[in-house]
């Protein structure tokens, strides 16, 4: 069984979209990173910070997933890091209302002893200092180190960005970000400049639109699964990244064709992530739900066409 080491946020967050509105709810990037990965054999761990506020009720939803939580601060007197955002009716457009970063203000990670040794490590979006503190505190060199970030680092630690970016195998961003970070419209262009900072692959989401996986001059596209209803995309993308680490340290082929295999999981998981509000749909997701779905994909991507 492999291993996966998760960082990121586990956090309350309260949302409103066209469809409803929640008051504080389970959320962070760890939690979704980890209930994806959970729908794979992998023996995986998160590493974060909260608040004694945190409901023992959320962790146990963690550790019914089999997900090591011995890595997880619980700061006594602390307040748990909290998001409040609204959806408009294109629900690729949002207004963050509240970010209260609380004990993730000066959270300092701490990785397992039994995870400092580890085939996959996924470091959740957050700031780039945190990231680089847990690939140092590594004993060996992971098969892959798994990077997400946003445009919020590259604009204000562009040096510690660069600096962590060195050191991992694999971006994950969207496009919008690849834009930011390089320079370059063409996302092609974009995908070749971040290979020179570092990572050997680099994954660029476009939502509803699919994702791309780059490396070297190997290009693939996955398709976002279309469906009926949409209710909160809170999550997706870290829901994305989970499937696609998970897969990864469930599996022993770090090829190209295997990583495609990754990135099309990681769209299948976060095609159910965004149907009910919060981890809802995640936390209840059966096995069987997602095989059937993935016959879906695979309906949706596969012709034959003849070439003279």
């Amino acid at each position: 069984m492999g291993k996966l080491l998760i960082v990121g946020t586990l956090a309350f967050d309260a949302i409103e979209s066209p469809f409803g509105k929640t008051d504080r709810i389970l959320g962070g990037a760890a939690t979704f990173i980890g209930l994806a990965a959970a729908q794979f054999d992998v023996q995986s761990a998160i590493v974060s910070v909260v608040g004694d506020d945190f409901p023992d009720s959320y962790l146990d939803i963690l550790k019914k997933k089999n997900i090591d939580l011995s890595g997880v601060e619980i700061v006594n007197g602390g307040k748990t890091f909290f998001w409040r955002a609204k959806y408009m009716n294109d629900l690729n457009v949002r207004e963050t209302l509240v970010t209260e970063l609380n004990t993730l203000a000066s959270f300092d990670p701490k990785v397992p002893e039994e995870f400092k040794t580890t085939d996959v490590v996924m470091l959740g979006n957050l700031h780039p200092s945190i990231q680089m503190s847990v690939i140092e505190q590594l004993k060996t060199r992971p098969k892959l180190i798994i990077l997400d970030t946003m445009n919020y680092w590259m604009e204000h630690t562009w040096d510690e960005l660069i600096a962590v970016l060195r050191h991992i195998d694999v971006l994950t961003l969207n496009d919008e970000e690849a834009r930011q970070l390089t320079g370059e419209y063409s996302l092609v262009r974009a995908a070749e400049q971040i290979q020179k900072m570092g990572p050997k692959y680099v994954v660029i989401k476009k939502g509803e639109h699919g994702a791309l996986l780059f490396h070297r001059s190997n290009i693939f596209f996955a398709p976002a699964l279309p469906l009926e209803e949409v209710f909160d995309p809170t999550g997706a993308g870290d829901t994305f990244a989970g499937g696609f680490a998970g897969y990864l340290a469930a599996t022993t082929n770090r090829s190209f064709e295997n990583l495609k295999n990754a990135v099309i999981h990681g769209s299948n998981l976060a095609s159910f992530c965004v149907e009910k509000f919060g981890t809802e749909r995640m936390v209840n997701l059966e096995r069987e739900e997602v095989a059937r779905r993935l016959e879906q994909f695979k309906e949706l991507t596969q012709f034959n066409i003849e070439i003279e």
